[in-house]
């Protein structure tokens, strides 16, 4: 028997029969840790359910906008993602098709995990991580059937098992290619990682055993901590935009055998599968490091890594932006390595470091008997950089002076050491990286307009953390594996509220912070109990404020909570706040989590509503931003209450 079709509406009057609770928890619970988590018996009404998902998705056709929650959707036709998939697979082949698909699958199943975070911020771990499943089937991808799925938070560990029924990407594979021999759901594995991995805050690998598309009756899928797995690399490999970005390792236990110890290092230098680094050969591998690595799966990251693939062949001069933190010699000392001048040298050098008076011997040399103390004669970094690449870091703290003198270095191709009579030839790729705006600097005339162009041939902009938010999880992995090792600590891992406090963080330091955060946190942490947002903001960090969550004490009362978001939703939040007045009615007071205010929750929920709308001018789509809800959700209790 056929099973029957549900629409939306239908979803949504189930939904409103039940008349849950406004975040679907029950009196009496309070936020929670992670702890650990067996879903033998999980009951398909624990929440959040469908219809409780089904709330944060609504249509605005007046605009052509679908939103599930915050997120943009689009409704496309199957046939359509088929054919983009065949496409793929015939123009660039399978494997690299592979990748790509799998990049998008994580980035969907990333972004679906924040939403459960934001969407219901004290749901069970459990019921959390069953959201993924439940999220996969109302988007039309496949109908997930949980065989079991376990985490034990003291060791840091997941496994689960699932079925896949009715997957899309099966239907499309097959009418295209027939049955073959290899499983062929690459995005929903990339889904199923970049959900759990998110959800967790560490490194949680899937993998179909089974497939349709390779003659199995149905999908099969087993989900690991990444190091429980002996050869994750076959998986995490197609993670990586490029070949030069590593997967993050999971934490490498000393018990780890050789050969798997072997393996995911293998993965951390990303080395594709099948092929071995130099120090392998030799027999030592080389420890990588935390600044050894590129990390990271988001779409911004990607658009860096394929414009640094683009222009590593040739000789153009590039210029690196973006923010403090962001990591610009990383990308930097990465251009050199997979360019054809990687066996030469690499010098870089911090403009902002140098005193002015030393800059042109710096950068040029200086002879024997130049100036008083210059003993010996000493080549410059230009000429270090002969034949390989010269990276000027902070070029917009170099004086105008100096930017003159460098300007003709570069036109002419030459240096004159200081002190010298002969001018020295060199052949040096220039890199640069500034986090100002050199363009403005050319307007307000601090910096030089003609060695502004010569810098800016092939301009790459790196992206700030807050704007990578997908990389979050990869790299908190990468940086607790190295710390483990470097510290000779042994930390399972992150507990759902640290894991919540980094997402909401706004990281205004970026990946030099959220490094020295974690860093910070292995020190402190305890061996064998997970890390605490008190571990990780112990140096006067302030996480953003902006959410409002509630969290129910008793039968009848509530203390409203702020979960932190940033961004201009947190500065509208703050007007919100600042702007809400004591109810006559009900004397509830909406304020920050600093000074919370216990009142019946039927009240406080209504008076936030009307005072959302108030501030809002009757605009309920602006109140749903201001409160951080959907306009289907904002819409459906102004209904309950009659607002």
């Amino acid at each position: 028997m056929p099973k029957r079709r549900v629409s939306l509406a239908d979803l949504h009057r189930t939904a409103v029969g039940q008349g849950q609770a406004l975040l679907g928890t029950m009196p009496g619970e309070a936020p929670r840790a992670l702890g650990g988590f067996d879903t033998h018996g999980i009951s398909q009404h624990t929440h959040p359910t469908v219809a409780d998902i089904s709330e944060c998705l609504f249509f605005s056709p007046g605009d052509g906008r679908i939103w599930l929650q915050d997120q943009r959707m689009i409704l496309l036709h199957s046939e359509a993602l088929g054919s983009l998939r065949r496409e793929l697979i015939d123009s660039i082949g399978l494997d690299k098709a592979r990748g790509l698909l799998t990049r998008a699958g994580y980035v969907s199943g990333a972004r679906d995990a924040r939403l459960v975070r934001q969407q219901w911020p004290d749901a069970e771990p459990t019921a959390a991580a069953m959201a993924g499943t439940r999220l996969h089937a109302l988007e039309g991808v496949v109908q997930v059937e949980v065989v079991h799925a376990r985490y034990n938070a003291e060791l840091g560990e997941y496994d689960g098992e699932f079925i896949w029924h009715n997957s899309s990407e099966d239907d499309e594979h097959i009418a295209a290619y027939g049955v073959g021999g290899s499983p062929a759901c690459w995005m929903q594995v990339g889904y199923a990682t970049g959900y759990v991995s998110t959800l967790f805050g560490r490194m949680i690998v899937f993998r179909e055993v089974d497939c349709r598309s390779s003659g199995a009756a149905h999908c099969r899928v087993v989900g690991k901590s990444a190091h429980l797995w002996d050869d994750p690399e076959q998986d995490l490999f197609y993670l990586n935009a490029q070949d030069f970005v590593g997967t993050p390792p999971a934490t490498l236990p000393t018990s780890m055998p050789d050969g798997a110890r072997g393996k995911a290092r293998t993965t951390y230098l990303g080395v594709p599968p099948g092929k071995a680094t130099a120090s392998s050969h030799a027999g030592t591998a080389a420890e990588p490091t935390a600044h050894a690595t590129m990390v990271g799966a988001s779409s911004a990251f990607n658009a860096a890594c394929h414009m640094l693939q683009r222009v590593a062949p040739t000789a153009a001069t590039v210029l690196f932006t973006g923010e403090s933190g962001v990591g610009k010699e990383m990308f930097a000392s990465m251009l050199h390595r997979i360019s054809p001048r990687s066996s030469q040298p690499f010098v870089a050098i911090n403009c902002a470091a140098i005193p002015e008076t030393l800059v042109e011997s710096e950068l040029f040399g200086v002879e024997r008997g130049a100036y008083t103390g210059a003993g010996t004669s000493r080549p410059g970094r230009f000429e270090r950089a002969h034949g390989g690449t010269l990276f000027l870091d902070e070029i917009g703290t170099l004086s105008l002076v100096a930017q003159g003198k460098l300007l003709r270095a570069l036109q002419e191709g030459e240096v004159e050491r200081v002190g010298g009579t002969r001018t020295v030839r060199v052949d040096v790729r220039l890199v640069a990286a500034t986090n100002v705006d050199l363009r403005q600097a050319v307007r307000e005339g601090t910096f030089r307009e003609d060695l502004f162009y010569r810098l800016n041939v092939f301009p790459i902009h790196l992206p700030p953390l807050r704007d990578r938010r997908d990389d979050i999880p990869l790299l908190m992995s990468h940086f607790l594996a190295h710390y483990q090792r470097k510290h000779q600590r042994q930390v399972p891992g992150f507990s759902q509220a640290a894991v919540k406090a980094m997402f909401h963080y706004p990281f205004p330091g970026n990946i030099r912070e959220l490094q020295n955060l974690i860093e910070r946190a292995v020190i402190l942490a305890t061996d064998g109990e997970p890390i605490e947002p008190h571990h990780l903001f112990a140096g006067g960090e302030q996480s953003g404020g902006g959410v409002m969550s509630l969290h129910l004490q008793g039968n009848s009362g509530g203390t409203l909570h702020a979960q932190g978001v940033a961004g201009e939703g947190a500065a509208a939040m703050q007007a919100l706040q600042a702007a809400v007045a004591v109810s006559a009615r009900g004397g509830v007071t909406l304020a920050p989590a600093a000074a919370p205010v216990v009142a019946p929750l039927h009240q406080a929920e209504e008076q936030m509503l009307r005072q959302a709308l108030q501030s809002a001018g009757g605009n309920v789509a602006l109140a749903a931003r201001l409160l951080g809800i959907s306009r289907a959700t904002m819409a459906y209790r102004v209904r309950k209450f009659g607002i």
